[in-house]
């Protein structure tokens, strides 16, 4: 064991049986330790990392941890420190690329601590000797389903591992569900973290049911709400058309995929779009235009399905109309340009059921004369059909306000607080409005009384929703006109052999930008029809508005609603009690075992249902005996919500019954990283087996040498040529991202980094210099393993990534005319970073090794600094496309040495700009950054 390594007796916060039994196992033993989701992962890691801080000389290193989890651990090893008086604790030191130089870490590891350490941080410093991973006392993974055999976490724990034998290992995960699907993965995951020994916890784990179920449980009322015939109707529509979708991409795809999990029941879960694209992306240059639609169609129905759900009549019938509108093909197209599932008997039961839940009645001539009393029996009239939820959430408010009416003083610590959960922040946004007006009563505007309704009531919310939604419809009635105008025009223009005006997008793509609906739901489908009727649906509009405008009462209580606080100060910053507190918070992993801390609420009213807050309910009660929380469980009985949840907890649990029955049957694990320290298997592998030209035979006792940037470490690359015992060397390089001799100079791109290049023109820029430098430049284009070996797929990427994209023909010619300019450039083609490695050794047989320190030096000007070329890539681009800028790197490369960021060139004067790129530039950037949108 390291030196430094102390058990000192520590003060522990895991009350439950379960978590001291893990802690005492981690303690004694490594092992990867997979939890079922709510058990308190969180907890556990920071109770064995404070441990060691309370020891006060370890040196440990937490790898994969985000942002939050960061702060969570942060706070919970301060407050340790400060409870169990450990003066030798230092508490967590994040390390990013956020902050502090090589010197200042390199004195951070010498002190030792607890640094939780981005891993392309980590890996440089390993590399470059920042770091000995010998010194290092022990290492903390989270999420180890995600460390994959080419991940940079591997890559790290590889280097760990051969160098430090004595040091511990522990890696985490609470999601079990990769770790159980492909052949043994298991045993694959455990050779990854250079581990033996497997923990797993499910829920039904002896040790956590005792622990769970032994204590008094909090008290559960389980509220299964009818759905509206509306919403049932809605989600039969949407299942049918998924079921159609499903069953044509089986069709489809016979013979080449497997299909076995492809039925309506895996549709339902989340990640079975990119299940599916990820069994396809093999063959996608080969797949059929109707298949790879309906992949997109199966992620939007799946968006659909939640929408009803979660969304208001009003917000969910306005999504319909934005995605019917994005899906309508440009005029003079074929009907075969739309999804199949918009042509179904279904989909207009759906377009038509969702337009019914807002409003009834139909669009006629007699609407015309703007009176809503003249409109006819036809006309259309608000119905407003509010989420059976809010009701049944009023009704239980009532309830907790009749319990603390009779129980004023509760008998326990618990705060009194109210907390309800939800799924996600607009559905926090929604249940927010609807407390804050379901008391305000609606005035009967045709004898002036208040309306007769009793009870809570979202018909002041609904009403205002429907303003904004008629207004929003209205506004995209008159924008539909004119696009449909321009498009037929242009269409006429290019029929009488005319050129469509250049720079334009076409037809759809126009469409699709504006977003928005069609004009009218009841009306015809066609843009034409709705254009014709545009006149007699904008009186009908005036007419339903004056009918919705806001009544005096309304007006009222408006002001009472949304009163502003800040006119009251006192009011605004009065102390509440945490009885009166009513929170609505969205669900956020392991996060919300801080807000039932902090909150400590006697009632929880989860809105949607999630298996794992429920676990986490059981922890917090079985952990507090002092608290009593009642819990109202509430679902749509019959909906996709309902199945989706018992859909989650089965695969949970079908995963963990697969990994104890491979662990089970498990042969012992070897350790892989003992033959890479034979001296004798060392020293074999550097041995160079080819005959040269008939000559001798080849024998280093150096291994093979790569000089690769660091910021290359983002990539699988380097990992995979450090497996294939070539010696990676990170640099700051200024020239190129890996350089194999001293003539050998190459510069990767993925498909999307060469897309980008080539529009900036940075990539051509990197070609002229290293023709300038190496005698052999070289442009690697590295493709996705497991992924089509070809430029057609990424025509799709107009879609997705914006004016970063461009056809394949559109590439293939700029690559054509890239080579044409650089003739002594050569290309390289890789299907995948495996195939790199192999290439680049290859490259590297009967070739001198290169010069760290000359490779560095290579395009720096005289006393330059290497780590003054470090800079952020997206602000880089932002300025390659600024007046002046554009194409010239030169000018560029002087700004960002002299100016800290884009903020600061924005607000300096034209005289300083010009001293840095000349007079024409320096004008051209000043204008650009002052100049007076407004006046234009």
């Amino acid at each position: 064991m390291p030196p430094g390594d102390e058990r000192a007796p520590v003060k522990l916060s895991l009350p439950l049986q379960y978590q001291q039994e893990l802690f005492q196992d981690l303690r004694d033993e490594d092992q990867l330790v997979i939890i079922a989701r709510g058990l308190g992962l969180l907890r556990i890691v920071t109770n064995l990392l404070h441990s060691y801080d309370a020891a006060g000389n370890n040196l440990v290193l937490l790898i994969g941890a985000d942002d939050r989890e960061n702060g969570w651990i942060g706070e919970s090893l301060a407050e340790h420190a400060v409870v169990s008086n450990a003066p030798k604790a230092r508490g967590l030191s994040v390390v990013n690329t956020d902050m502090m130089s090589v010197g200042t870490r390199e004195k951070m590891y010498a002190q030792g601590g607890i640094f939780s350490i981005t891993s392309r941080i980590l890996i440089v410093d390993f590399l470059s000797g920042l770091l000995d991973p010998v010194v290092v006392t022990g290492c903390v993974v989270l999420h180890a389903d995600r460390v994959i055999a080419t991940s940079v976490e591997a890559f790290i724990l590889r280097i760990y591992r051969q160098k430090n034998k004595a040091g511990f290992l522990k890696a985490f995960s609470d999601n079990p569900e990769p770790f159980a699907t492909g052949f043994s993965p298991l045993a694959t995951m455990l050779r990854n973290l250079f581990l033996r020994k497997p923990g797993l916890y499910p829920r039904f784990h002896v040790s956590v049911a005792k622990s769970l179920e032994g204590r008094r449980k909090a008290e559960v009322i389980e509220l299964e709400i009818p759905m509206t015939d509306s919403m049932r109707a809605i989600q039969q529509a949407v299942m049918e058309c998924v079921e159609v979708s499903v069953a044509e991409l089986r069709k489809g795809n016979s013979g080449t995929i497997d299909m076995e999990e492809w039925n309506l029941d895996s549709a339902l879960h989340k990640n079975f779009d990119t299940i599916i694209r990820r069994q396809l992306d093999p063959v996608w240059h080969r797949t059929s235009f109707r298949t790879k639609q309906i992949v997109w169609d199966l992620s939007l129905l799946r968006n659909i399905l939640h929408a009803v759900l979660t969304y208001d009549a009003v917000e969910f019938n306005r999504y319909l109309d934005t995605v019917r509108a994005a899906s309508q093909p440009p005029p003079g197209s074929t009907r075969l340009s739309q999804s199949p599932w918009l042509f179904l008997d279904a989909a207009h039961t759906l377009f038509d059921t969702a337009r019914r839940r807002v409003y009834t009645g139909k669009l006629t001539n007699q609407n015309a004369s703007g009176n809503a009393t003249n409109a006819g029996p036809d006309a259309l009239s608000p119905v407003l059909e509010e989420l059976p939820k809010w009701a049944m959430l009023a009704e239980v408010l009532e309830e907790i306000e009749r319990d603390v009416y009779f129980n004023p003083q509760p008998q326990d610590d618990s705060s009194g607080a109210i907390l309800i959960m939800c799924s996600d922040s607009s559905t926090c946004r929604q249940v927010r409005e609807y407390l804050q007006t379901m008391h305000v009563k609606l005035e009967d505007q045709k004898n002036g009384e208040d309306t007769p309704e009793e009870g809570p009531s979202a018909a002041y919310m609904m009403r205002r929703k429907l303003r904004n939604y008629v207004n929003w419809k209205r506004d995209f009635g008159r924008v539909s006109a004119s696009l449909f105008a321009e498009n037929q025009k242009a269409i006429n223009t290019d029929s009488r052999g005319g050129q469509a005006a250049r720079g334009k997008a076409p037809p759809n793509k126009r469409r699709r930008v504006r977003g928005g609906a069609s004009a009218g739901s009841g009306m015809s489908r066609t843009v034409s029809g709705n254009i014709q009727q545009n006149f007699d649906k904008d009186a009908h509009i005036q007419s339903l508005l004056a009918e919705l405008q806001p009544t005096e009462a309304e007006t009222q209580q408006k002001g009472e609603v949304a009163a502003d606080p800040l006119e009251d100060m006192d009011g605004h910053y009065e102390m509440y009690e945490m009885k009166d507190l009513l929170v609505v918070h969205p669900y956020d992993g392991d996060m919300d075992e801080h807000v039932l801390d902090e909150v400590k609420p006697r009632y929880v009213i989860m809105y949607e249902p999630d298996a794992a807050f429920i676990r986490r309910i059981e922890v917090y009660r079985s952990s507090h005996t002092d608290r009593n929380v009642r819990v109202y469980f509430m679902y749509y009985g019959g909906s996709v919500e309902e199945q989706r949840y018992l859909s989650a907890v089965r695969r949970e649990k079908d995963a963990f019954t697969k990994l104890i029955r491979e662990r089970g049957n498990m042969a012992v694990v070897l350790d892989n990283g003992t033959s890479a320290l034979d001296p004798e298997e060392a020293f074999l592998r550097t041995v160079n087996t080819r005959i040269a030209g008939g000559g001798r035979l080849a024998a280093t006792a150096a291994p093979p040498r790569v000089v690769v940037d660091v910021r290359e470490f983002r990539s699988s690359l380097p990992s995979l040529l450090h497996g294939r015992n070539m010696v990676v060397v990170p640099c700051m390089l200024t020239v190129g991202d890996y350089v194999l001799t001293p003539n050998i100079c190459i510069e990767r791109k993925s498909i999307r980094d060469l897309i980008s290049s080539f529009n900036n023109g940075r990539l051509y820029n990197q070609a002229e210099t290293m023709l300038q430098h190496y005698k052999s430049p070289m442009l690697l284009i590295e493709f996705d393993q497991n992924k089509s070996f070809t430029l057609e797929p990424f025509a799709d990427l107009s879609n997705s990534v914006g004016a970063a994209a461009m056809a394949a023909p559109d590439l293939q010619a700029k690559i054509v005319m890239l080579t044409l300019a650089f003739p002594r450039l050569r290309i390289i083609w890789s299907s995948s970073p495996y195939q790199t490695a192999e290439i680049f050794e290859e490259l590297k047989k009967q070739q001198e090794e290169p010069d760290p320190v000359k490779a560095v030096q290579i395009g720096l000007e005289d006393g330059e600094d290497p780590a003054s070329k470090t800079y952020s890539q997206i602000p880089q681009d932002m300025l390659r496309v600024v007046p002046g800028l554009s194409g010239n790197e030169k000018a560029l490369q002087r700004i960002t040495l002299h100016v800290e960021s884009v903020l600061e060139l924005a607000n300096m004067e034209e005289e300083e700009i010009c001293e840095l790129s000349g007079r024409e530039i320096g004008r051209q950037i000043h204008r650009f950054f002052n100049r007076d949108v407004y006046a234009d």
